[in-house]
């Protein structure tokens, strides 16, 4: 998190600035600024199409260094080995599609692409572009593709792009991204040895062979928890049902469909654990007798589905552990501070994020969500509208906080017939 003091941030660092052909070059002159303003030193590079937006002239005038946008402009200096030689990390935004392909793929047509290749230093890319392109397919997998190296991709935000539509494909807001290439470029390794088990995203109980009971459940807080982890040292194992979230770097991946799933891969894996975090929206009922064929039509004769419960996953692992710390979710939709702390004690755990599903701009789906933490010796948190990536630094905070101060004693049982 970046700090509120008017302390520079940034004292020192070389910063490679990458900016490409998006209507967002303009707002890389504020970025520059930023970085500039937090003590970074800061060379910039430019993509032929980004100088149809924004001249060199600009970015040299602030950042006093000249731009480079051409691999044999002065090829007795090598740019593409001496920029990221010297460099402690490369943020390239705006960073286009066609800039993320070629950086997934590995081409280098031009000096910021062949600059990537030889690169060793921390790489964030600030995506932006328009007209539906940030959930193609294949922007998808390059960005999956990105992470899986190790890159961090800042997503853009949603709201109005230059066409007129409102998508998702706005630059990130500048706290954003100076908060990624903090991370970057000084990773807490607090979790070092610590083992992490983590549900996420919805399960999926069949009806038929092509239908099922499911809910909104995105599963991205449960992978921004992951992420989160396994850059701050933990080993993480994450049993996670469908979801379309690309699989977050250095992470064990375990996926399930239906509850029964969930319960059985969650159960084989909590002895291995320390620390348990259930962000998953598990069903809490299934079809009692899902058929074997599709249901087919039958004139206007009403069909009734017999529903039987599901087994509570976190109140059986809560009554199955030993050491563990256990982290539960409690997303309501009223009486939110009330519900969480029955489901704090009835399910045993040592803490559990409440977050309130109504809240506009929150909850399941959404990039941001605002949460409450409250732990079983009362202590309450509140905590605003931020990044999901964020709050789940802030969930670890408090857990690891909890790690180093619960009590020797035996952590309190579910209460009988508690869910």
């Amino acid at each position: 998190m970046i700090s509120d003091s008017s302390e520079p941030t940034l004292i020192g660092k070389q910063i490679v600035l990458g900016v490409t052909g998006s209507i967002a070059a303009y707002k890389a002159v504020a970025l520059l600024r930023t970085l500039l303003r937090e003590g970074a030193v800061v060379h910039v590079v430019m993509t032929q199409s980004a100088t149809k937006f924004v001249t060199p002239l600009t970015f040299e005038v602030l950042s006093g260094h000249p731009v480079s946008t051409d691999v044999f402009e002065s090829h007795q200096e090598m740019k593409h080995l001496s920029l990221p030689a010297q460099a402690d990390a490369i943020v390239i935004a705006p960073a286009t599609a066609n800039c993320l392909a070629k950086a997934a793929l590995g081409l280098g047509d031009d000096l910021l692409s062949t600059m990537l290749l030889t690169a060793q230093c921390p790489l964030i890319m600030v995506p932006a572009m328009d007209g539906g392109m940030w959930i193609h397919p294949s922007v998808r997998e390059h960005v999956g593709t990105l992470r899986a190296r190790g890159t961090i991709v800042v997503d853009p935000e949603i709201g109005p792009l230059a066409s007129g539509q409102i998508g998702q494909g706005r630059l990130a807001e500048e706290r954003k991204i100076l908060e990624s290439v903090l991370a970057a470029l000084a990773p807490q390794r607090d979790w070092q040895g610590q083992r992490v088990l983590i549900s996420a995203g919805p399960t999926q109980e069949p009806i038929d062979p092509v239908r099922f009971i499911s809910n909104r459940s995105s599963g991205k807080m449960g992978y921004a928890i992951a992420e989160a982890a396994q850059a701050r040292g933990a080993q993480v194992v994450l049993v996670t049902g469908p979801t379309t979230l690309p699989t977050p770097r250095g992470v064990e991946v375990v996926s399930v469909v239906t509850a029964e799933e969930m319960l059985k891969a969650l159960t084989a894996r909590l002895a291995w654990s320390t620390t348990v975090i259930m962000t998953a929206a598990v069903a809490d009922f299934r079809p009692a007798h899902p058929a074997s064929q599709k249901i087919k039509k039958q004139g206007r004769i009403t069909q009734t589905l017999d529903l039987e419960q599901t087994t509570d996953i976190l109140a059986s692992l809560s009554a199955q552990r030993t050491t563990q710390l256990m982290v539960g979710f409690a997303a309501e939709t009223n009486d939110l501070i009330a519900h969480a702390k029955d489901k704090l004690k009835a399910k045993g755990l040592d803490l559990i994020v409440a977050n309130d599903v109504t809240i506009e701009g929150a909850g399941f789906g959404r990039d941001q969500n605002v949460a409450v933490l409250i732990d079983r010796q009362g202590g309450m948190t509140e905590l605003p509208l931020m990044p999901k990536r964020a709050l789940a630094d802030a969930i670890l905070n408090r857990a690891h906080a909890l790690l180093h101060t619960r009590q020797t004693t035996q952590a309190p049982k579910p209460v009988a017939g508690g869910r």
